[in-house]
C-alpha cells in the first residue's frame, strides 16, 4: 500500500461509519411496526449485523448505536434513543467480536457459518434482553414480556439477512476487506 492509500484509510473508515449510520437510520425508519409498550420493530438489525460481520466491532457499535438513537429521535421515540444507542451498540460490538475467526483474520464474514450464527444468537439475546429490561423499568416487567418475541423476530431476521448480504458483498467485492477494523 502506498503512503497515499494509507493516509486515506482513516478517512474512508470514518466515511464508512457515517454512511452505515445513515443506512441504519433509514432501515429503522423505513418499516416500523408499533409494539404494545410504545416501541416498534424495524429492519435496523440487518445493517447492524452486516456491519458487524463485514467491518468489525467499532463500525457495528457506532453505526448500530448512533443510527438507532438518531432514528428514535427523528421518529418520535426520543425516550428510547439513549437505550437504543446502548443496546444496539453493544449488540453490534459483541456480534463482531464473537464472529471474528482468529484464524481467518478481521472479516467475520469469512468465518464458519456456525460462528456467525452463534454470534448472531448472542446479539439477539443482547437486543431482546436489553429492551426487555428497558421496557420493564419504563412500563413494567410483565408488560415488557410481550416485546421479547417481537424483538427476537426482528433480530433473527437481521442475523439471517446480515449473513446473506455480508457474504454476498464480500464475494462480489473482495477488496472491501481492507475497510475492516
Amino acid at each position: 500500500m502506498s503512503n497515499g492509500e494509507t493516509g486515506n484509510k482513516p478517512a474512508m473508515r470514518i466515511a464508512l461509519m457515517a454512511v452505515l449510520t445513515a443506512v441504519v437510520v433509514v432501515f429503522t425508519l423505513l418499516v416500523r411496526v408499533p409494539t404494545p409498550i410504545k416501541g416498534y420493530i424495524s429492519l435496523c438489525d440487518v445493517v447492524i449485523v452486516f456491519s458487524a460481520y463485514l467491518f468489525g466491532p467499532w463500525v457495528a457499535a457506532i453505526a448500530g448505536g448512533l443510527g438507532t438513537g438518531i432514528a428514535d429521535v427523528i421518529g418520535g421515540y426520543a425516550q428510547w434513543a439513549p437505550l437504543s444507542f446502548l443496546i444496539h451498540g453493544l449488540q453490534g460490538l459483541l456480534i463482531a467480536i464473537i464472529a471474528r475467526s482468529p484464524v481467518k483474520g478481521n472479516v467475520a464474514a469469512d468465518s464458519p457459518l456456525i460462528r456467525l450464527v452463534i454470534a448472531g444468537v448472542v446479539g439477539m439475546i443482547v437486543m431482546a434482553g436489553g429492551y426487555y429490561l428497558a421496557g420493564g423499568f419504563l412500563y413494567g416487567f410483565e408488560a415488557a414480556l410481550v416485546e421479547i418475541p417481537l424483538n427476537l423476530m426482528q433480530s433473527g431476521v437481521g442475523v439471517v439477512l446480515g449473513i446473506i448480504v455480508s457474504r454476498s458483498v464480500l464475494k462480489a467485492y473482495p477488496p472491501v476487506r481492507s475497510l475492516a477494523l
